[in-house]
């Protein structure tokens, strides 16, 4: 895979998580500058947000940001901890809530703007044209930040279910009000299982373009070549799996396994059962292609439901790393909290290998 040349692209990203846009950015070689990011780590400020949006209508800049940073509450934001310590950007411009970026402040300085919303902020509504048919929903304000913004490009993820959700018209409402804000739209579910990375995950993408596109289509998928063991410590310890030219590059060796990782005989029975209830899932283990990445992956579930593996003859869950791993994220990814957090933040990513097929045909364009 040839390294990419081009400008400096100017990225923006909410509901940024551990960065996967980022990241693809960083294994593609493609030079850029991270203008804004956003992510509150599931911290709710102290008062309502309406109360707070209705509070600080007529301030803007650093004495928003002051108002903003007095209602949040003394509490770590360990996915921030997770962004910051992987990607270079200032404070001011680590948001905290989406609603409350003023897309207006950073108006022609975006080409790409990329991000999602939590498909549960679904709850649509009437079925006017435009911006308004939104409200209420925190896709309401990714698409606010693109009429504000103008970005040259954006580009928007959401599970799959999304396109059925309510027989269809809340997807019916999200084109009608991306194509009302004056963009040239796509979109198309991809699997990462399609892009070089062992797991079925499968979303649905929205690309947009400023300007009216003749050439843009979304990447093919390429051929894979690895299995869900390749991903593992016990065959690939940590700094043996990195990116040479974007492609993931493996050295396998034998690893070891930290013992946390290894399920007690206390509770492997429950791990291992197939349920009860009329809510049976057959357990199967050392699966060549990882079932999706769940972000209560901590909690440990069945077996017919989570990812679990065999090392030395003994049934362990995945360790955070080989999770990162399973999202495209190479091992100079530096994980600095605890594993609980990792593991919700890696199965709340993006997967990096999609990102970076996107990226690089979108770009093409802008």
């Amino acid at each position: 895979m040839e390294k990419m040349q081009t400008n400096v692209l100017r990225i923006a990203t909410v509901f940024s998580g551990i960065g996967a846009p980022e990241f693809a950015l960083r294994r593609l070689g493609v030079s850029h500058e991270l203008v804004f990011a956003c992510d509150n780590g599931e911290i709710e400020c102290t008062i309502p947000e309406d109360d707070m949006l209705k509070e600080m209508k007529d301030l803007h800049g650093d004495q928003r940001r002051a108002y903003i940073q007095s209602k949040i509450p003394n509490k770590k934001n360990y996915v921030k901890e997770s962004f910051l310590a992987n990607y270079k950007i200032s404070e001011k411009d680590f948001h905290h809530n989406v609603r409350f970026i003023e897309g207006k402040e950073y108006e022609g300085r975006v080409d790409l703007f990329v991000g999602g919303s939590p498909c549960q902020s679904f709850t649509l509504l009437g079925y006017q044209r435009g911006l308004d048919e939104a409200r209420g929903t925190l896709f309401y304000d990714f698409a606010r930040l693109v009429s504000e913004i103008k970005p040259k490009a954006f580009i928007y993820e959401n599970v799959q279910g999304l396109v059925k959700h309510d027989n269809g018209r809340t997807w019916d409402v999200v084109q009608r009000v991306f194509k009302s804000l004056g963009y040239d739209i796509y979109s198309k579910v991809l699997d990462a299982v399609d892009f070089g990375i062992p797991q079925k995950r499968r979303r649905i993408f929205v690309v947009g373009f400023k300007e009216k596109q003749n050439g843009f289509s979304f990447p093919t998928s390429v051929p894979l070549t690895f299995t869900m063991q390749d991903f593992l410590l016990d065959n690939t310890p940590i700094g043996c799996f990195s990116s040479v030219n974007g492609l993931i590059t493996i050295s396998h060796q034998k690893g070891e396994v930290p013992q946390k990782y290894f399920l007690s005989d206390k509770i492997l029975p429950g791990i291992m059962c197939e349920g009860t209830g009329g809510f049976s899932m057959k357990p199967e283990i050392d699966l060549k292609i990882a079932r999706p990445l769940m972000r209560t992956m901590h909690k440990m579930h069945r077996a017919g439901e989570d990812n679990y593996v065999t090392t030395d003859g003994r049934i362990r869950r995945l360790a955070p790393r080989e999770c990162l791993r399973l999202m495209g994220f190479t091992d100079d990814f530096l994980q600095v909290v605890s594993d609980t957090q990792m593991y919700q933040q890696a199965g709340n990513s993006m997967v990096v290998d999609v990102m970076m097929a996107i990226i690089k045909e979108t770009i093409k364009h802008i």
